[in-house]
Formats: structure tokens, sequence, C-alpha cells
């Protein structure tokens, strides 16, 4: 998952690929809370591992649930009747899927609770669920701004009386998930009679509520509803767990793929994409997002649990679509609209203003810096596409906290202009989508020469890489230390039980290509063993220098340092990453520091480890070693001709990172956060 201030994305094409999508949002939350108010112990499947989710799980195990989480697979035991542990304290993040629904739920359950959230969710309505919670006579105030979270049920006395003879009414225009909220916790108080709610004005979102009622009725509540606007809970519900129960691939997320598959075709021919976890019978709503792409265009065909794309109509068709059936997903189509002919209109997305950001105004905001023609309402966007590729813009993304905008737009970086998309904030998508990114690389290619590089060389201690990690970690790009290609390369052979000699040249070489090195959380990795240590001792050292003298293994470790040029981009540090590795990196850095400023750091750093030294040995063999490197025949140490040189004597690796960083920035085609 990318936790960086912004990614570069640079131009991409579709590749034929599988994609395995996590758990629904939607089912997740509800079938966790579900479980909660059960009785018994409900054992759930492929949840989805999102920031919703862990908010969720917390609250759970904070109001008396036992919660045993073993990867997706997660045990929950209900409260089954208990009372809740109160008072207590419940931070629910920007989940509405966990604000809405345990706010009926507790109240219905007795004690004292506080829940809150992060800003936004204190700006997302939730009067209206209040409102009728409050007509059953629930004792709630809200801690800030009427009608808005953070709230306070005040139940330490236990559950009120409740006024159950007359229908619930709540209103179904602003959000489901008020009526979603109802739905699930009113079973709580069905004794010997019904309980009735009706909907005032249109219910958007049914598909939703669609949802809600199908996980009902597998723990137990089957309730029956009069064309959406009256719904009926049996007398004596009561929940019961199902005992496991699956959590199906988001229906949501699957639009992205969708939609890559019918935009996008690279080298030769349209790129069939494979979604994995949700079919064509899913129960979510937005599973109607298939209608829509084929009748822009797509090629859908799926079964159970896969979806399978290709491109058909090209340029896209333009649309005119209620959207009401899929609030989320529709969000989607305003960007596929960007690739149509003709002016696409999506209506009834009024709830898109009441979402994590006003998305209407958002989705507006942002269609118009690629270069679209953008005219928004109360209800309904409408997008005209660049007329033509020369009329599309680099543009930098603002996500506004909402990870659907960060995953819509990433779809912008297919463009026929073959210009950069930078999406800011890409760490929003861990609310439903953690390996978003991952996913999108895993079906995407691009032509080497867009992938971006930036070399930082220099001389032994001078730092480079530290830097190097360091400005790799904040970009979100890959990392390779070249340094330890050799040390690496000499401990595998040995491994491999070959000694480090021309006899065996050949055999290392070979297994030099293919080495599973990676860089990650600050340690080397060779497959799936920390290296790290292993490879910083005296004798790897000396293992390294043997290595390195076979001219096959150097031709075959050129190669391998080349392919971990791969998406989104590379920091490479080394001594030849500019002059030999990558020599048409954008960016080369040549890293350096005086002698005496080196050797004190070395001195420093072998001191901290237990070891004894001198500063006055250290410079002098400092000073050898750089003479020894830059008088060398092959890819002696200097400077790129079109390097920049730090010189970072006097300077923090604070102030290194940010000068490399500032480097960069003043090569891309948009200023960082410059365009709203």
């Amino acid at each position: 998952m990318y936790s960086t201030a912004f990614l570069d994305l640079p131009p991409l094409q579709a590749a034929a690929g599988e994609v395995h999508l996590p758990g629904s949002k939607s089912i997740s939350n509800r079938v966790l809370l579900l479980a909660a108010l059960s009785n018994g112990t409900t054992t759930v499947h492929d949840l989805l591992a999102s920031d919703d989710t862990r908010v969720m799980l917390d609250a759970l195990r904070q109001i008396g649930c036992t919660v045993d989480e073993a990867g997706s697979t997660v045990c929950i035991t209900g409260l089954g009747g208990r009372l809740p542990q109160s008072p207590a304290k419940l931070f629910l993040g920007n989940a509405g899927t966990a604000m809405r629904p345990l706010t009926a739920a507790l109240a219905l359950l007795g004690g004292e609770f506080e829940l809150s959230g992060v800003p936004r969710m204190h700006e997302r309505p939730i009067g209206d669920l209040i409102d009728a919670l409050r007509q059953l006579g629930c004792h709630i105030d809200y801690l800030g701004n009427d009608g808005y979270p953070p709230l306070r049920i005040a139940h330490g006395q236990g559950v009120p009386a409740l006024a159950l003879a007359e229908p619930i009414r709540v209103r179904g225009d602003v959000s489901s998930q008020f009526l979603t909220a109802l739905l699930m916790a009113l079973p709580l108080a069905a004794g010997a009679q019904a309980i009735v709610i009706e909907v005032v004005g249109e219910l958007i979102s049914k598909p939703y509520i669609a949802i809600t009622l199908q996980l009902l009725a597998r723990f137990g509540i089957v309730v029956e509803h009069q064309n959406w606007q009256r719904f009926t809970i049996p007398a004596g519900s009561r929940y019961q767990s199902p005992g496991s129960i699956h959590v199906e691939a988001d229906a949501s997320s699957a639009s992205y793929f969708i939609a890559l598959g019918a935009i996008a075709t690279g080298g030769e021919g349209p790129k069939s994409i494979k979604i994995q976890g949700v079919g064509l019978d899913s129960i979510q709503g937005d599973i109607r997002f298939v209608e829509a792409a084929r009748a822009m265009g797509a090629v859908v065909t799926g079964g159970p649990n896969w979806l399978q794309i290709e491109r058909g109509a090209w340029p896209l068709k333009a649309i005119d679509l209620d959207c009401n059936h899929i609030p989320d997903a529709a969000m989607t189509l305003a960007v596929m609209a960007l690739y149509a002919q003709g002016t696409t209109t999506l209506t009834n997305i009024a709830s898109w203003r009441v979402k994590e950001t006003d998305r209407i105004a958002a989705m507006a905001t942002e269609l118009r810096k690629l270069g679209a023609t953008v005219e928004e309402g109360a209800d309904y966007i409408r997008v005209t596409p660049p007329a033509q590729p020369a009329d599309w813009k680099a543009a930098s993304i603002h996500t506004y906290d909402d990870h659907r905008v960060a995953m819509c737009f990433s779809l912008a970086a297919f463009n026929p202009a073959a210009l950069p998309v930078r999406i800011e904030d890409p760490k929003c998508v861990a609310k439903t989508f953690p390996d978003y990114f991952e996913a999108l690389f895993s079906v995407a290619q691009v032509e080497t020469a867009h992938i971006p590089v930036i070399c930082i060389d220099g001389p032994t201690a001078s730092g480079k890489g530290t830097v190097a990690a360091a400005v790799a970690q904040r970009l979100g790009y890959r990392f390779l230390d070249s340094g330890a290609m050799y040390r690496i390369t000499a401990l595998a052979a040995l491994r491999a039980g070959f000694a480090i000699d021309a006899d065996h040249e050949a055999p290392i070489a070979t297994l030099a290509q293919t080495l599973p090195v990676r860089f990650e959380g600050g340690k080397v990795w060779l497959g799936n063993d920390d290296v790290t240590e292993a490879i910083r001792t005296e004798e790897a050292g000396m293992n390294a220098s043997r290595v390195s003298a076979l001219p096959a293994v150097r031709t075959a470790l050129v190669d391998l340092q080349h392919s971990f040029q791969r998406l989104p981009g590379l920091v490479a540090d080394g001594r030849d990453m500019g002059t030999v590795i990558f020599p048409e990196a954008p960016l080369k850095v040549y890293l350096t520091a005086s002698a005496a400023c080196r050797a004190e750091r070395r001195y420093k750093q072998l001191i901290s480890k237990g070891f004894s030294a001198s500063i006055e040995d250290l410079r002098a063999d400092l000073e050898a070693r750089d003479a020894r490197d830059s008088s060398r025949s092959v890819a002696p140490l200097k400077p790129a001709q079109d390097a920049l040189v730090l010189d970072n004597s006097d300077l923090t690796i604070e102030q290194a990172v940010e000068q490399v960083l500032a480097w960069w920035q003043e090569r891309q085609r948009f200023a960082a956060s410059a365009q709203h």
C-alpha cells in the first residue's frame, strides 16, 4: 500500500491479466455488525482488510464481542442478548457503514457511548437517522453541530420504553444507510409485535437495501417490504449466527477494471482483463455497472465469481443514465466519459454530495483539470471529453481523502495523449482497497522509457544509500541498492554450493540472472530470507570483490539491475547508476561529502555498533578507496555528465532528501498541489 504524499503515474497501456479483488466493504461491515448482534460464533471468510473494517472490528471489541483474526478470516462471537460493555468511546474514522448502523444498534442495546470520527465524518449528515431513533424514545445527543456526529447515546439506565405501535418514519432521499441502520437494529426490539418502518420520499440506492435484506435473512431475520416504501420486521425476531459466511468481492472496486478493459488497448490488439471474486450473479447492486459499461461499448462476459472484459466499440459511446441504482460505481462512468464520443450525462446522483466528500463537485473539478468540459447540478454531472488527444492536459489530481476519487482518476493515466497523471494522497484507497495500485500495475504495461528512474551515485560513506531509500519511500518508488547486489550474488552462490572462481563463472552468472532480490522496509531480502546482516560482514565484502571480477556475472547483474525499473518508478543508488546502468535516467544526483566528514560518520556508525575505530585510519582508508574507485578501468567512480552534484557535508539526511525531491519536482509536467 502506498503511504506517499502523491503517486505519479506514467502513461499506461492495458495488458492482459487477472485481478483478484478484495471483499466488499458494504457486505463486510454489515456482516460484522450482524455477527456481533447474533447468538453464537460467526466465521467470516474473505473479509475486506481496510480502514473501514478496522474501525468496525475495534469498536466490536470495545463493546464486548470476541474477535479472532487469522488473515482474511475473522471469527466473531456475538453479544447474543448480553448487554454491551459501557461506557465506551468509539472512533469510527470516515466509515459511514460503521457510524450509522452502530449508532442505531447501540441505541437499542443500552449503555452510554460516544461515537466520533475524522473531521469529514462530522460533516456527513446523520440527523434523519437520529430523528427516527428519537421517535422511538431513544436518548441521543449531538456533541457538536445538530444533525451531525459526534454523538452521545445516553442509555446508562437501560433502553427506555420504546414507541413501537406506530410505523417508524425515516427519509430515504439522503442516504440509504439510515434505513439499513434501522433494519439491522430494530430486530433487537421485536417482541410480541411486528415493527414497521416507512420510508418518506424516494428511497435512493435501493440495491444497498437489497444487500441488507439478503444478509438479514442469512442471520435469521426475514423482512418483508412493499415497493421499497414499507418494511416489516416480524414479531419475535432474533439474530442467530449462520455459522459461516463468505464475503464476495467488491463490485464497486470491479468497476475500475471493467472500465480499464473497455478503454484500453496497448501493444498489439485489445487486452482481455479477467476479474476474480465477483460475478454476474452478485448480490451487490453495483454489479449493474456491467450494463452501463456495455452500453458504452465494453464487451463483458462472466459466470459465478468471475468477469471478463474486452474493448468493443471505440471510441466509447456517450450515455445518458439515471444512476440511482449504482451510486458508487457511477463515478467510474464519469471518467470513462473522457474516452467517449459525445457528452455523457449521469443523473439522480444527489447522494454523491454527502459521501466521503462532495463527489459531484470533486469529479467536476478534477475532470476539468484533464481537459474535459463539465457541467454539474444538484443531482447530475455532464461530461464532454477533450476533443482530440492534443487537448488533454497532464494533471495533479486532488483526492479529497476519498478512495473512489483516487481509484477513478488512475484510469486517466491510460489517456491517448500519453500524458502522466499525479494522484495526490494515494493512501486514501486503504478505505476499501489497500492494494489497488499494485493490482492496477499488474494489468498495465508501459514503455520502459516512461518508467521514471532517479540515480544517486557517490563515493563510499557519502550517505547515498540512506538518502536514496528515503527518496524512494517518499515517492512510493522501488529501491535498488546496487552495492548490495554483488554481496547477495556471492552469498547465493555459496549457498548453492559454488566456489567463487573462474571455473564456476557460468553457473554463478546463470544464478545471478534470476536472483529474487528486493529491498523493503529497510531490509534486504533474498526470496523470503532476510539477508541484511549476512551481506554486511567483512567476509561478504571480500566474496563480493571476487564475484565482481567475473565478467559474465557482471553482465548478468547489469540485466538484473535493469529489471528493477518497474512501475511506478525506481530510485537506484551506487557508483555507476547514472553513468552505466541507467544513462537515460531523467535525474542523476552525485552525492558527495568531504573525506573528513565521511570518516566521522563511519566512525560514529562503528562505535554505535560496539566496534573500536580510529577516525584517522578511516579517513586514510576512504581516501585510498576513492582513488582506486575513480581510476579503475571499468565504470570508474565519477559524476555523469548531466548529474547534479550535491555536497552533503553540512546537510542532514532530511535536507539532502528534500533537495533531491525538489530537483525531481522541477522535472515534472505539473506542480504538486498548485491546481486546487
